[in-house]
């Protein structure tokens, strides 16, 4: 079993920058496949970013590319996702998610976070 708490939303300014955190309990963090995601209301979960098990392989929506940056150290159980050049229509409930491989779709991940909400003003 794996939780995953996540921290650090906020409200920002358009511009701003923000990093979310993504602690895990459990001992098989390091083997898991890990990715964000986002909500707004009315909407299915967005893909975000995603992160191999062994930090090899990263990848992102094309919304996202080059403003944000997942990252994880397996010392400290952790998964962050570094916002910077925040946008207005970045504004949603940030999930991080856990499983058992790689995947730009929420189905393969076995575990969430509670989310954190991000708010970006214009």
């Amino acid at each position: 079993q794996v939780q995953l708490v996540e921290s650090g939303g906020g409200l920002v300014q358009a511009g701003g920058s923000l990093r979310l955190s993504c602690a895990a309990s459990g001992r098989t963090f390091s083997t898991l496949a890990m990715g964000w995601f986002r909500q707004v209301p009315g909407k299915g979960r967005e893909f975000v970013a995603g992160i191999s098990w062994n930090v090899d392989n990263t990848y992102y929506a094309n919304s996202v590319k080059g403003r944000f940056t997942i990252s994880r150290d397996n010392a400290k159980n952790t998964v962050y996702l570094q916002m910077n050049s925040l946008k207005p229509e970045d504004t949603a409930v940030y999930y991080c998610a856990a499983g058992p491989y790689q995947a730009t779709y929420a189905a393969p991940y076995n575990y969430w976070g509670q989310g954190t909400q991000v708010t970006v003003s214009s």
